[in-house]
């Protein structure tokens, strides 16, 4: 999703706009905010935060399931080590940081 030049306000104008700002946030619209022609912070609404708080759950929930899927794929071809022969080659690597 892009954004377009009306959607980006100067932080100067956000501080004397909140309200505005917040309102327009409530009822869906994003707002980058710039500090010094640099897109600084982003204004959005709760519902909206949520919603992409709960896309990043579902993604690391799909991320996991195809860890889990790719670790049966390895047990069924037999590609697996008893957990203490893995365990002590994890902390060999570590102690050679």
């Amino acid at each position: 999703m892009g954004f377009s030049a009306s959607d980006v306000v100067p932080l100067a104008h956000a501080c004397a706009n909140l309200s505005d700002l917040a309102d327009q946030a409530d009822a869906g619209a994003e707002r980058i905010i710039s500090k010094h022609g640099e897109r600084y912070v982003a204004l959005i609404g709760v519902a909206r935060l949520d919603y992409y708080h709960q896309l990043e759950r579902e993604r690391i929930h799909l991320l996991l399931l195809d860890d889990v899927k790719q670790g049966l794929a390895d047990v069924e071809s037999g590609r697996t080590q008893a957990a203490d022969f893995a365990i002590a080659q994890l902390q060999k690597r570590r102690a050679r940081r």
